[in-house]
């Protein structure tokens, strides 16, 4: 079996307004970069065998940092990245709210079945993703990898691999913090999640009091 550390990118400046991103390319803050390095040391003396991420740069630059850190090369994959919001790009609930409240309440009651308008459907991007995950273990059997994505596909994703409804994602995995570790066992045929929202923080505070 393989381990997979998921890790949502450091936050971006759309994320400090609490917009939504989705497929959009925004820049990281100079948080978020901070954050790429504090992942990066830790990543150090992970036993990690490799970094993958999404093609988006947010994600790109918080992968970079941690291979850098490990002297290995970026895996870059598409099928990492977030789910396209649609029409919600770039917006906070308030101004949803404002342009379609109809399709926002839809939307809260049940995510999947009536995802964001002109967004992608969660149960594509959830195959699509799982299908990346599931290649990794078939590349890296019995290694742990770090895998740096975002916070819709990763809740979504933990769903389906430990069998919980995909329309209650946002329930059950109310947030996902900004280069925090989720960490999952991961084979063809079960999943066992050890590891949710972790704050890199505490992990680097224990290695240096330790």
């Amino acid at each position: 079996m393989t381990q997979l550390v998921l890790v949502r990118h450091g936050e971006t400046e759309w994320h400090a307004e609490n917009r939504y991103a989705g497929v959009s390319d925004v820049a990281l803050t100079a948080r978020g970069l901070e954050q790429a390095q504090q992942l990066a040391a830790w990543a150090k003396t992970a036993g990690l065998a490799a970094v993958w991420t999404s093609d988006l740069t947010r994600a790109q630059l918080t992968a970079t940092a941690c291979a850098e850190a490990l002297g290995v090369p970026v895996n870059v994959d598409e099928r990492l990245r977030e789910l396209d919001f649609g029409h919600a790009e770039g917006l906070t609930h308030d101004e949803m709210h404002e342009q379609f409240p109809d399709a926002l309440r839809a939307f809260r009651a049940d995510p999947v079945a009536d995802h964001l308008p002109g967004g992608e459907d969660p149960t594509e991007a959830v195959r699509r993703f799982t299908g990346c995950l599931y290649d990794l273990v078939d590349r890296y059997p019995g290694d742990r990898v770090l895998v740096v994505a975002h916070t819709t596909a990763i809740r979504l994703a933990l769903c389906e691999l430990i069998g919980a409804p995909l329309r209650d994602y946002r329930r059950i995995f109310p947030s996902v913090r900004n280069c925090a570790l989720t960490e999952i066992r991961l084979t063809r045929e079960e999943a066992a999640l050890l590891e949710f929202n972790t704050p890199i923080e505490s992990f680097n505070a224990v290695r240096e009091t330790a």
